[in-house]
């Protein structure tokens, strides 16, 4: 049976690096929505040119238009193994339509893995990525503004019985062993 993942957690907390690890050992397709982005806006598609719309005025894009990238990305061949999805849902309503959706198509999320970290590991790795923009200030309003829409997810994927919460705070290595064992769980 394929595995359906969804990966959650702050900024810095350690979901693209966890997901490089995951590609390497299971027969998952890491799909984060930053690359459905790009790839949409790069292939000038009709998704693409709604989205620019926003973005160009520096609006969030809204809900169906994310929601119908994914829907789309989520058809091709490559996912019938399994997915990980990372970045994606951003917020509860963007949950319901992916259960919703899932369903339809005879499919569901098979785990839902949230890499918790205190914040004072968050912004020091943020803060060591060099990024000209990542000041404690802006580090600490995104964490704000990230936790104000994770931890609702959270509760929804508690909810529903897929909620695997990992210590992302330490070593990647004792982090993968973690999430290792949750998705060997899942055959």
């Amino acid at each position: 049976m394929a595995k359906n993942l969804i990966l959650l957690g702050l900024p810095g907390a350690g979901k693209g690096t966890e997901a490089d690890l995951i590609v390497k050992d299971y027969p998952l397709v890491h799909i984060s929505t930053g690359d459905i982005f790009r790839a949409n806006l790069a292939n000038d598609t009709d998704l693409g040119q709604k989205a620019r719309a926003f973005m160009d005025a520096g609006d969030l894009v809204p809900d169906e238009i994310t929601n119908a990238m994914v829907a789309d990305r989520l058809e091709k061949d490559d996912v019938e193994a399994g997915f990980m999805l990372d970045g994606y849902p951003r917020n509860e309503a963007q949950a319901i339509f992916l259960d919703q959706y899932l369903a339809e198509n005879g499919k569901k999320i098979s785990a839902t893995i949230y890499f918790e970290v205190s914040d004072d590991i968050l912004r020091e790795r943020l803060l060591g990525r060099g990024r000209e923009d990542d000041t404690p200030e802006v580090i600490d309003n995104r964490l704000a503004v990230n936790k104000a829409a994770n931890l609702p997810l959270v509760d929804y994927y508690q909810k529903s019985g897929v909620l695997h919460a990992i210590n992302g705070g330490r070593e990647v290595n004792d982090v993968y062993h973690d999430v290792k064992k949750v998705l060997d769980s899942l055959d």
